[in-house]
């Protein structure tokens, strides 16, 4: 049964054949929707963060917390310190950032910590996971001088060995999702297929089609987190989606960590509100030239699909693989937590008597940015850690006091 048909609008031509290669080799002529998120994002020629235009910034598609200018990176940094010195200032102590973009947060993050803590930064490596060719060569040309900056695959990194803290921004709304909808009462999940043009001058069209679930982890994700979909609060037609490479993810990350932290900072929710019955159509979004809309079959390889993260599956995958959950709040509270509350108190008594209003109003702009309840600020952020000693489980971070 089809239940959605869009044109290509900005599309990879390329791209879109190659999708349509893979369906039609397909025994049923249909993907899930997460294979074809994987290929719309991930191909290693033509995916989205694969190709030569900007994805990132403010000639791209979205921006992050970490092109507002250092300031997310600095507070964060103290707050790596303090992992640091609560792990005894270990000296093989690394930071693993996972998906770095442009290289922008290590380089104010390194900078940072080799000018206010010298003793930290002697004992750093710094390891960058990212799976982008052509993000890891930017990240290269910023970064690469800079000694105790390496970059990594999981497979190079040796299980059970990192002491220190993983770190990632916006990196898990980007992996990606099953698709499922309510039918009849029953969980189906929702493919993609293709309708081949009938001339040279029409375009490939992806079409959604609904099926039995393509595998039976889709019901244990969501008997993981608690969701009853059989509730009468449900009804048919309700959709959303179910993110299994996070699981893997998160399995992965555990792996890898000996002792310290996992840093989580993305948007998202907790699974009773993920799963909202109010929330009909999910969480999917795509986001081209900083307008946001939700049709993922228009600009393939061109524009970016994200859906929001499960935090609680995130929480309890993490338990069943040996992390214990330090704290999970807002955006806005960590970072006024680690000082960004007393950066904007300094910029308001201190700085706008020396710089010009131009430059004052475009910093006042990002802080305020940075916290704002209804954008960044509503970020969720948490932690989770690996092999501590009792005595230091119960020391909290500074990330989750009361600023």
């Amino acid at each position: 049964m089809k239940v959605q048909q869009s044109d290509i609008n900005d599309s990879n031509p390329e791209l879109c054949a190659l999708i349509c290669q893979r369906i039609a080799a397909s025994p049923q002529r249909r993907i899930t929707f997460a294979e074809y998120m994987d290929l719309a994002l991930y191909h290693p020629q033509h995916g989205y963060y694969n190709s030569d235009r900007p994805s990132i910034g403010k000639q791209g598609d979205f921006i992050t917390s970490s092109h507002w200018g250092a300031d997310f990176a600095e507070v964060l940094a103290e707050q790596f310190v303090e992992m640091w010195e609560l792990l005894d200032r270990p000296f093989n102590f690394a930071i693993v950032e996972m998906g770095a973009g442009r290289g922008n947060f290590a380089a104010n993050v390194l900078q940072y910590l080799q000018r206010q803590h010298p003793d930290l930064f002697k004992t750093l490596t710094y390891i960058i996971v990212e799976i982008s060719p052509i993000l890891q060569a930017e990240q290269r040309q910023r970064l690469g001088g800079i000694e105790c900056v390496k970059w990594c695959n999981w497979d190079e990194i040796v299980n059970n060995s990192i002491v220190g803290c993983f770190f990632s921004n916006e990196l898990v709304d980007a992996l990606p999702v099953h698709q499922f909808i309510l039918a009849e009462g029953q969980v189906r999940e929702i493919y993609v297929a293709a309708e081949t043009p009938g001339n040279e001058q029409e375009k490939i069209k992806f079409i959604e089609v609904i099926g039995e679930v393509s595998t039976p982890k889709i019901a244990e994700y969501l008997d993981f987190v608690s969701i009853d979909l059989s509730a009468s609060v449900y009804g048919d037609g309700y959709r959303s989606e179910v993110n299994l490479a996070a699981l893997d993810w998160m399995s992965t990350v555990a792996q890898k960590l000996q002792r310290g932290y996992l840093l989580t900072i993305d948007y998202g929710y907790p699974a009773h509100r993920y799963y909202n019955p109010r929330r009909r159509e999910g969480t999917l979004q795509c986001y081209y030239l900083h307008r946001y809309h939700n049709n993922p079959y228009i600009n393939v390889g061109r524009q970016d699909l994200t859906a929001h993260v499960n935090f609680t599956a995130l929480e309890r995958q993490g338990e069943l693989c040996g992390l214990d959950v330090v704290g999970f709040t807002q955006q806005a509270l960590f970072l006024m937590a680690l000082g960004l509350g007393d950066r904007l108190a300094s910029l308001s008594t201190n700085d706008a008597e020396v710089l010009d209003v131009a430059t004052f109003l475009r910093r006042r702009e990002a802080l305020h940015q940075l916290i704002d309840p209804m954008g960044l600020g509503g970020f969720g952020v948490l932690v989770q850690c690996k092999g501590l000693r009792d005595e230091e489980k119960v020391r909290s971070l500074k990330g989750f006091t009361v600023p």
